[in-house]
């Protein structure tokens, strides 16, 4: 399948590539830092986008069952997590397989060793292929604490459940840097065995850094952020987003926001209901003036994740009585849409009042086929959902604030 132009923008599972370059401080007194963001490609394909729609419920059902061991008390939307499987306690699922992802630079250890980790807003651990990992981890920089001084074993093993195999390894405590702040003492794991999903010809990145809470967190363990926030490095607990489809206009900005890249008049914020997910209120969504759904919904807000998800019956009541909408019956809840007419059923996201649009470029996420002319639509359903996940498909077309300290979420319109 060949996707047009758009669906390039899309799939991060989710959902954020920063780039391979150096940082570039905006103001060395506050040292906020800018580090570019990159895309691994511009295309995608539809297996691609049902596989993430399959592992979607897997990964907020390993989430929901990290939150219970760590809180001693259910997530409030772990009653529709389950999952068909039965799996392991502690694991914890991973992105999907043919997803655009975004990827960050980081070094570990000392010296340091780089690697590229995929920032996901919907996880809390940093995984990376460790030097006893074996075929499954050709192709990646492998981790090797034999030759850091700060690294330490933990004697904890870990196993992170996905749709083709486990990822499995032991948990270390080594020093993480991100642009010029480092993580003294960050847990991580090393990985001795990949899925197959992380095979080095469809997984660019070496491995994973997970942006949530602790309350998520496997290892029962601070996230990279956190960390760096309870050290006292960072000007502001703040880290801003911007994913756009054009070379060199992404970034992932550290320790506040980057003011040039959005209209701070609009910037809205949103309180964080329930601090393990970037969990928040999304007071409506529409399409054409016309609500679709539950109003005061919950709403996730994850960089990992490509598309915007609902239940699935809400899903059919958006696509409802668009002409010639169809939900593809090789997928797992994705829909098409007339790529003529598609532009004109892209949804609208209102939150803390504010309407926020997504386009209908970044809603039209190509053609099902080459010379199809029924294009796939941004919002795909899924059983394991209660609300709304939001992906990369409304997170282009807005500048994302996430607040640790004041614990809420914020939306701008794009400069």
């Amino acid at each position: 399948m060949k996707p047009a132009h758009t669906f390039s923008s899309l799939l991060a599972l989710v959902s954020l590539v920063v780039g391979l370059p150096g940082l570039q401080p905006k103001d060395l007194n506050t040292r906020a830092l800018r580090l570019p963001l990159e895309r691994r490609n511009n295309q995608v394909s539809m297996e691609g986008l049902r596989m993430q729609l399959e592992q979607v419920p897997a990964k907020y059902h390993r989430g929901f069952a990290a939150y219970e061991a760590n809180t001693g008390h259910a997530h409030p939307l772990s009653k529709n997590a389950g999952s068909k499987k039965k799996r392991d306690d502690g694991n914890d699922p991973l992105t999907a397989e043919g997803a655009n992802l975004w990827y960050a630079s980081i070094d570990v250890g000392s010296p340091a060793q780089a690697f590229t980790v995929i920032i996901d807003t919907g996880s809390s651990d940093i995984v990376l292929p460790s030097v006893e990992c074996g075929v499954s981890c050709d192709g990646h920089n492998k981790y090797d604490p034999s030759t850091s001084s700060t690294a330490v074993d933990l004697g904890k093993p870990f196993v992170l459940a996905y749709l083709t195999g486990n990822v499995e390894g032991e948990q270390f405590a080594d020093n993480v840097a991100i642009g010029g702040y480092t993580a003294v003492g960050q847990t991580l794991g090393a990985a001795t065995i990949y899925s197959p999903t992380f095979s080095s010809t469809t997984f660019k990145p070496d491995g994973l850094a997970g942006f949530a809470f602790e309350d998520i967190s496997v290892y029962q363990a601070s996230p990279l952020f956190q960390t760096l926030v309870q050290s006292g490095q960072l000007p502001e607990a703040v880290f801003g987003v911007k994913l756009s489809t054009t070379a060199g206009a992404s970034e992932l900005y550290v320790g506040g926001t980057n003011t040039t890249l959005y209209q701070q008049n609009t910037l809205t914020y949103i309180p964080v209901t329930v601090p393990a997910y970037w969990q928040i209120t999304l007071d409506q969504v529409s399409r054409a003036g016309v609500q679709v759904g539950t109003s005061e919904a919950v709403s996730i807000i994850d960089t990992g994740t490509s598309l915007i998800v609902t239940d699935t019956a809400t899903a059919a009541s958006y696509y409802n009585d668009i002409p010639g909408a169809i939900l593809q019956e090789s997928s797992e809840g994705l829909y098409s849409i007339p790529c003529d007419i598609i532009e004109n059923y892209a949804p609208t996201l209102t939150f803390g009042g504010r309407p926020f649009n997504v386009s209908g470029e970044t809603f039209n996420l190509g053609p099902i086929e080459d010379g199809s002319s029924d294009c796939l639509a941004g919002i795909g359903a899924s059983s394991g959902i209660e609300g709304w996940l939001v992906g990369d498909v409304f997170l282009q077309n807005v500048y994302s604030v996430f607040d640790t300290d004041q614990l809420r979420v914020g939306f701008a319109e794009l400069a």
